[in-house]
């Protein structure tokens, strides 16, 4: 007889019992891609150590977004999903979408790592601050693909998870191309 593992994982399952309302398992999933453990493979913090200023604003790859570039974006993108989830109407976010990262310095850089850390802690609150039956509310604009508005709150942040995972694999790879 061959032994195999359990098909449910009991220490996985009191985990998810405690996460009885929609906002928390969207905070849970939030929280795993950021700085959690995401079923993936690495965080989005894990894979932004030990990169410097000079390798943050590199562009291994031609007409690539680099490092630091795909930092401000999500963090604006963060910042304008809080913004939604609080009543504001969708637009681009007031940051920018591609905002420029200016003169490539290791301390500026660190700033754009704390601010990003400061807009995901932003986002969680008000994720947070938010009843179950609002997630399946629409945000307060018309349907526009390009911009992700006209979707419930719920596609809302569940787009937030995605596009944080998307750009958080670019990142990895460019990280190892030199």
């Amino acid at each position: 007889m061959i032994e195999r593992e359990p098909l449910v994982n009991v220490k996985h399952m009191a985990v998810s019992t405690a996460l009885s309302t929609e906002i928390a398992r969207i905070v849970d999933q939030l929280q795993r891609e950021h700085d959690g453990d995401p079923w993936h493979g690495s965080p989005l913090s894990a894979i932004l150590e030990g990169i410097d200023g000079k390798r943050a604003a590199a562009r291994p790859i031609a007409n690539a977004h680099s490092i630091w570039e795909l930092v401000l974006h999500m963090t604006s993108w963060k910042h304008e999903a809080a913004r939604r989830l609080r009543g504001a109407v969708a637009c681009m976010p007031i940051e920018g979408d591609w905002p420029s990262i200016g003169p490539p310095t290791d301390e500026r850089w660190q700033k754009a790592i704390a601010d990003l850390q400061a807009a995901h802690q932003d986002l969680i609150a008000a994720v947070k601050a938010m009843p179950d039956k609002k997630l399946y509310e629409p945000t307060r604009d018309t349907r526009s693909a390009p911009l992700g508005t006209g979707v419930t709150h719920y596609v809302l942040l569940h787009g937030v998870v995605q596009h944080d995972v998307y750009h958080a694999g670019q990142i990895a790879l460019l990280k190892k191309a030199r």
